[in-house]
């Protein structure tokens, strides 16, 4: 019999806020010293291949099962198929989608559960009074403000700006040739939303090498806003410009 986990180690309100604030700055640092792709973490699906193949099979032996007859037979022939569509949909594939159904909306409530594990039920306004400002783009946290989950291991999410929300799920209609490369996507996001170039940030990024260097007014200011998003040096901003096409 499936029992939902249950933690046993109740915070009060204070204890709640304590660990969201430490926990920030943990993702804080991390966005820092490596990138915000650390604060999107998708663990391969390959490593689920047994199981699900193993759910996927119980899910077809179950629907050619309660089609045959019982309560979900009997509702397939309370609620019949239109006469053209009778034979092309079989009542054992009628089944499997209503129990899809059914599974899906056990994940979501499952799911939801989960969120609730270390904060109950007030996780947002918890994550509210803990954090005032983005940590991937710095601006203050407004109502738009989304939660992010890092990784889905049961660690809480964050509360992050829909812009920062848009750059770490990288939703910012960003071409599809960066061979999955955050840190370029990152980089090509800012290159049009600051009218920079490539160029311009090769230049800002020399100068921030060589202080005596010289260059345009602002290429100093768009290589930094790189340097702060993308977590990476000057140096390493050029490795990654000269081992990329540039458009």
């Amino acid at each position: 019999m499936y029992k939902r986990f249950e933690n046993k180690n109740k915070l009060d309100k204070s204890q709640k806020i304590k660990l969201l604030e430490e926990y920030i700055k943990y993702y804080e640092d991390i966005k820092t010293s490596q990138g915000i792709e650390k604060l999107n973490i998708k663990i391969p699906r390959e490593l689920f291949d047994d199981i699900i193949d193993k759910i996927g099979t119980i899910l077809i032996e179950k629907s050619n099962e309660l089609s045959k007859n019982g309560p979900l037979k009997e509702f397939l022939d309370n609620n019949p198929l239109p006469e053209n569509m009778v034979k092309l949909l079989p009542d054992e594939f009628r089944a499997f989608c209503l129990i899809l159904n059914a599974l899906k909306q056990w994940v979501s409530a499952e799911q939801s559960a989960t969120d609730r594990y270390l904060f109950g039920g007030t996780a947002r306004t918890t994550l509210k009074e803990a954090a005032k400002i983005c940590i991937i783009t710095n601006d203050l946290l407004t109502e738009d403000a989304e939660l992010h989950h890092p990784l889905r291991d049961g660690r809480p999410p964050i509360l992050i700006s829909k812009k920062g929300h848009n750059l770490i799920e990288n939703q910012q209609g960003i071409s599809g040739d960066d061979n999955g490369d955050t840190i370029w996507k990152i980089m090509k996001i800012y290159k049009k939303e600051k009218h920079g170039s490539w160029k311009l940030l090769r230049e800002g990024c020399n100068a921030i090498l060589n202080p005596s260097k010289e260059c345009r007014a602002n290429a100093k200011s768009f290589a930094n806003t790189i340097i702060k998003e993308t977590g990476l040096s000057a140096e390493k901003i050029i490795e990654k410009l000269d081992s990329n096409t540039h458009d």
